[in-house]
């Protein structure tokens, strides 16, 4: 057994209703609310969070500790979140799990993800406690798994609202800029528009393929307003 498992082998034992009680995981994730989403099912399975909202966060969190779980973003803002999926594969000790996660082209991404090195794929929208705690346990020993039977919480996680409104303020931000980085901000909105149900925004950012014109920006940032709109802001 290699030392990072050797690690896990002195956290403190789960049990059948904290199964990762111990673990820490990293989510190198730029949606707010899709971290929102990764805490909560962290909260309740007995893990602790770490984020990064691009590569070079997480590298800056890589060369301070060693996770036992990395979950990786595909399309983050600096760059591929494959790249950073293939160092961690390539690193020793290796972090011991390493999951991809994307809400565009899910099926293609899941394929990609494992040829970079990654040990399996969640994808989003991240709402599925069962699944969350199932990918993970699946990939640790035996040993190191809550003895006997486990019920699996099937009501969806919910993210705080204004963390909904963050995502969309952020991608309000660049759509702002004269040359918004379009491929970026389209993986971000179909991730987005997927983790909240929201078909019609999921319908824009599919049109997104081959870049907008300036008719379709403005359309855009009156759908995104729109939204906005609806969620009240922070006290």
């Amino acid at each position: 057994m290699d030392d990072a498992l050797t690690d896990l082998l002195y956290r403190p034992r789960p049990s059948a209703d904290r199964p990762l009680l111990g673990l820490t995981i990293l989510a190198v994730e730029d949606s707010v609310f899709t971290s929102e989403a990764l805490r909560l099912m962290c909260l309740r399975s007995g893990a602790r969070l770490r984020r990064a909202d691009c590569l070079a966060a997480a590298e800056r969190h890589l060369n301070v500790y060693h996770p036992a779980v990395a979950i990786v973003d595909l399309g983050l803002p600096d760059g591929s979140g494959l790249d950073l999926i293939a160092a961690m594969h390539a690193l020793t000790p290796r972090v011991p799990i390493i999951l991809g996660t994307s809400g565009a082209e899910r099926e293609a991404a899941a394929k990609q993800a494992l040829s970079a090195g990654a040990d399996g794929f969640l994808p989003k929208p991240l709402d599925s406690l069962a699944a969350f705690q199932a990918e993970i346990l699946r990939h640790l020993p035996a040993e190191l798994r809550p003895a006997g039977p486990r019920e699996a919480e099937v009501t969806p996680v919910i993210p705080d609202p204004f963390a909904l409104r963050e995502d969309l303020s952020h991608a309000m931000d660049l759509l702002a800029l004269d040359a918004p980085p379009v491929g970026y901000l389209r993986r971000f909105l179909l991730g987005l528009a997927r983790s909240a149900e929201d078909d019609a925004l999921e319908g824009r950012a599919l049109a997104m393929d081959g870049g907008f014109a300036g008719q379709d920006k403005a359309d855009l940032r009156a759908m995104i307003s729109q939204r906005l709109q609806s969620i009240p802001m922070a006290m």
